[in-house]
Order: structure tokens, then C-alpha cells, then sequence
């Protein structure tokens, strides 16, 4: 690595971990997410090497990135917030490696497996192989170019932690300077957290520097864009001395081993709905015969779910991946195991859907409806990919699914949804289900996040007087929260769902 190159890349890297340690260290999430996430991008994008040029397929990953980010500072959701951060940052990982001059988007899913692991290693390690390259040989020292340019990265990489901890310092003996400090960055001074800061920003710039020298130094060994297409599917590459070497093999049984394989599959797949047929979908009946509580019922659905969505993908994904010459008669057993699955698929959401009118809606129900949601839509993916033989384009249908469902997700506001369908059976007795639970749990309220305070304020004047107490106590107690939460406190976790909460709960009675 050129040595002007790597000194940058440690400066920037430094100034990247002080960014995400002012930003991210003790703040709740919010507009810090997509600043720190916009940072890296940028500063990828300023390191990337001339000559490399960006897929046009790929200039979707960034994009994605940044709008699964906003997000985060959009809705006043952990869980959601969670969720999106997760997708930015692996959207994010993406544009890396795409402004590294290294397609993904054209790459099968092996290949793309293989550079996540380039490049999670590379955040790891990639730190040694900068700090060798800023030294300049002795021999070479007294003729360098610019002699104080040494000294200068030297200095800022030590005086950097230095003045943050001198802020720190003048901050608690001078409460005027604290205060200012405060007002300006958001700062919490508090001497026994600095240990533990000065590690948060230091790990970050590691991982930063690491990850702007894969931006520099590129993937040793550039892997073929797509998939062979012979009869035996074979790849195998390594991705240099850097990281741990990689091989995508395949082979395995023929045609006639593969149908086999499917085909008794297949039949223990249909004896298992063919004998569960009468509670699978009996309902209220089935409940009262086999004495089953819908907390078990719903239950034991989901685990039918996951269980026949891992054997229908592995199975079926596998297969394909390793068979060259398939039969008409493994066509139809891949079809065919898909589609049982698809019948555990109705049965789980019908089981939950029961559970759901009995006792209202949660946030965990919420998700799972969405999760069955998702395993549908990537069935039906995968069932497509398998009629027209490019299962290696899997991963990407998946990950399209997964950035359309994070998206639903946020436009659909589920803590928000959740509170006024648990409003409305109050307001509405006539939609609980005969032998369901009426009433509001209003300790459960108190622990949605605060994407549900608008629906609760709104809904406050129409409650019974009982109700109307209850819901009350939550929103006063909401209120204390938000005003003195020290994680809420800095314009770095500015959260829009959170300032809805607060302007609401302002206009409480």
C-alpha cells in the first residue's frame, strides 16, 4: 500500500472511530445511524482506487444502505430500529466491496458468501497491514518529500484521543465549559465511563481502517462473476494470502440419487400432513377434541413452519446446486416438496390467526405473521429459480425479499398497528372472538415503544373511564421518560417517531 495512502486511511479511520464514539456510544438510535453509516460510505468512495470502476448493477447497494439507515431515524422502534440497522450495515459491507472494483450483484451465492467472510476479515485484520505501510525506511528519511508529514499523522493519531480526554477533563472541573460542550455535541461527562469510551472509539476506528484497506488494496483474487454452467457445477478460488483461503466445490449424487432423495423426502413431508390433516386445519373443533390451548396450538404451528421451511430450502437448494442433469420426475419432487411446505405454511398462519382474534395483537405476533409472510414469498422465489435451473441467484431474490419486507415494515409502523388494534377491542367488544379475552392490557401497552404513544393519546378521550385511567398513567409516565433519558438527550439521536411521541404526549390534559 502506497504510504501517503495508508497515512490517510489511519487519519480518516481515527476520525471515522471519534465520529461513531460521539454518535453511537450511550445515544439511542436515531439520526446517528445513518450519519456514521453515510461516513463510511463516503469515506469508501474517496479511497477508491483509480482505475476501479463500479459495477452499474451494484449502484443499487448503497442506496439501500442509506434508506434502510433513515429508517432507524425515523421510527421510534428498538426492535424495528434493530432490523434496519443490521440491513444497512450489511447493504453497507456490500457497496464496499463494490467500490473496492469487485462486482456483487453478478456474483452467485457462493461468491457472495465468500466476500462477506473477505470481508469481515479484512474489518478485522485489515489494521496490519495500514500501520506497516506509514513507516518510511530510515535510509529514506532524511530525503523524503514532505518531512513534516510524518509527524503530522504521528500526532493526530495520539493527540486526538488526547484532546477528547482533555475536553473531558476541563468539562468536569468547569461546569460552564461542560455545559457549552454539552449544548454543542450532546456530551454526557461522566469520568467513569471514560475507559470504556476511549475502547468504543478505538474499536471503531480498527474496524474502520480495515475496512478503507479493502477499499485500497481490493480483493486479492477476483472470483469468476457467475457460476460455471457445466454438468457438475465446480468453483473453487481463494481469496489470496490475506485471508483464509476459500473453495466453493461442488458435485455429488447423480439425477437418479437426487429424485430418490426428493421422493422419500417427499413422502415423509406428506404423511406428516396427511396425518395431522384433522388438527391442521380443524380450528375451534380440533381445540375442544384434543384439548389443546391456543397458546399450544399456534405454538406447535410455528414449529412446523420452521421446521418444513429448513428441510424445504436446504433440501431443494441443495440439491439443486450439486445435480447437473435433472428429471422431469426431480422436477416434480422439488415442486412437490415446496408445495407441502406450503400447506404447514397456511396451517401456522391460520393457527396464529386464532391465537391472534382470541387475545389481540403483540409485536411478536406481529412479526412472526410477517415472518410466514416472508418464508411464502421466498418459497415461491425459490420455486421459480428451480423451474428455470438459476438457483445460484438465491441469495439475491432473498436479500430483495428481505429489503421489500424491512420497507413494508417501516411503512407499516407495528408498534403503532399493535396499539390501536388492542384499543379497538375495547372500543369494539364485538370483534374479540367468542371465548377470547376482552379488555385492555395495559401493562403490555406500557412496554410497546414509542411509535404507539400518538394512538394512545388519540384514543384517550373515547376509553371507559377505567381504561381511560390506565392508558393515562402510561402516557404521564412515557412523558418523565422522554424528558429525562439521558440516551435521548443529544441531536445525534434525533428520532422522528420520538419527537411524534413527545409532541403528542405535550397535549395530554
Amino acid at each position: 500500500m502506497d504510504r501517503l495512502l495508508a497515512r490517510r486511511a489511519l487519519i480518516v479511520g481515527l476520525l471515522l472511530g471519534l465520529l461513531a464514539e460521539l454518535a453511537l456510544d450511550g445515544r439511542a438510535a436515531g439520526l446517528n445511524v445513518p450519519l456514521v453509516v453515510a461516513a463510511m460510505l463516503v469515506a469508501g468512495a474517496i479511497f477508491r482506487r483509480p482505475g476501479r470502476t463500479v459495477d452499474p448493477l451494484d449502484a443499487w447497494l448503497p442506496i439501500t444502505s442509506l434508506v434502510l439507515a433513515g429508517f432507524v431515524a425515523i421510527r421510534g422502534d428498538e426492535f424495528l430500529a434493530a432490523l434496519d440497522t443490521l440491513g444497512a450495515v450489511a447493504f453497507g459491507g456490500a457497496s464496499l466491496i463494490a467500490l473496492a472494483g469487485t462486482p456483487v450483484t453478478r456474483r452467485s451465492a457462493g461468491a457472495i458468501s465468500a466476500l462477506a467472510v473477505w470481508l469481515a476479515l479484512t474489518a478485522t485484520l485489515g489494521v496490519r497491514h495500514v500501520l506497516p505501510s506509514t513507516r518510511e525506511p530510515r535510509e529514506q528519511a532524511t530525503t523524503r518529500r514532505w518531512p513534516w508529514l510524518a509527524p503530522l499523522v504521528r500526532g493526530l493519531a495520539v493527540g486526538l484521543p488526547l484532546a477528547m480526554i482533555f475536553a473531558l477533563l476541563f468539562a468536569s472541573a468547569d461546569p460552564i465549559f461542560g455545559r457549552g460542550l454539552d449544548d454543542v455535541m450532546g456530551l454526557r461527562i461522566d469520568l467513569g465511563t471514560l475507559p470504556g469510551r476511549v475502547v468504543f472509539m478505538l474499536g471503531s476506528a480498527w474496524l474502520a481502517i480495515g475496512l478503507l484497506a479493502g477499499v485500497i488494496d481490493g480483493v486479492p483474487a477476483d472470483p469468476p462473476v457467475e457460476a460455471p454452467t457445466s454438468s457438475v457445477p465446480q468453483t473453487a478460488w481463494s481469496l489470496g494470502a490475506s485471508a483464509v483461503p476459500i473453495k466453493l466445490v461442488g458435485g455429488g449424487p447423480g439425477a437418479l440419487e437426487a429424485t430418490v432423495i426428493l421422493l422419500v423426502v417427499d413422502a415423509v413431508v406428506a404423511s406428516f400432513v396427511a396425518l395431522q390433516i384433522a388438527y391442521l386445519f380443524g380450528g375451534l373443533d380440533t381445540l375442544a377434541a384434543a384439548g389443546l390451548t391456543y397458546s399450544d396450538y399456534a405454538r406447535r404451528g410455528f414449529f412446523e413452519l420452521v421446521a418444513a421451511a429448513v428441510l424445504a430450502g436446504t433440501v431443494v437448494a441443495a440439491l439443486e446446486a450439486v445435480v447437473g442433469k435433472r428429471s422431469r420426475a426431480h422436477l416434480g419432487a422439488s415442486l412437490g416438496l415446496l408445495a407441502l411446505t406450503g400447506v404447514v405454511l397456511v396451517s401456522a398462519a391460520f393457527r396464529l390467526s386464532l391465537y391472534q382474534q382470541a387475545y389481540g395483537w403483540t409485536e411478536l405476533r406481529f412479526y412472526v405473521f410477517t415472518a410466514i409472510a416472508y418464508v411464502a414469498a421466498a418459497l415461491l422465489v425459490l420455486a421459480g429459480l428451480v423451474m428455470v435451473r438459476r438457483t445460484r441467484w438465491l441469495v439475491h431474490g432473498l436479500a430483495v425479499l428481505g429489503v421489500v419486507g424491512l420497507v413494508g415494515l417501516n411503512l407499516a409502523v407495528p408498534a403503532a398497528f399493535v396499539a390501536e388494534r388492542n384499543l379497538e377491542r375495547v372500543l369494539r367488544p364485538g370483534l374479540v372472538s367468542p371465548g377470547g379475552r376482552t379488555g385492555l392490557d395495559a401493562p403490555y401497552l406500557a412496554m410497546l415503544p414509542d411509535d404507539a404513544v400518538p394512538p394512545l393519546v388519540a384514543a384517550l378521550d373515547r376509553l371507559p373511564a377505567a381504561e381511560r385511567a390506565a392508558v393515562q398513567d402510561i402516557l404521564e409516565r412515557r412523558l418523565d421518560a422522554l424528558r429525562y433519558d439521558p440516551a435521548v438527550d443529544s441531536p445525534m439521536a434525533w428520532n422522528l417517531g420520538r419527537e411524534q411521541a413527545k409532541a403528542a404526549l405535550m397535549r395530554l390534559p
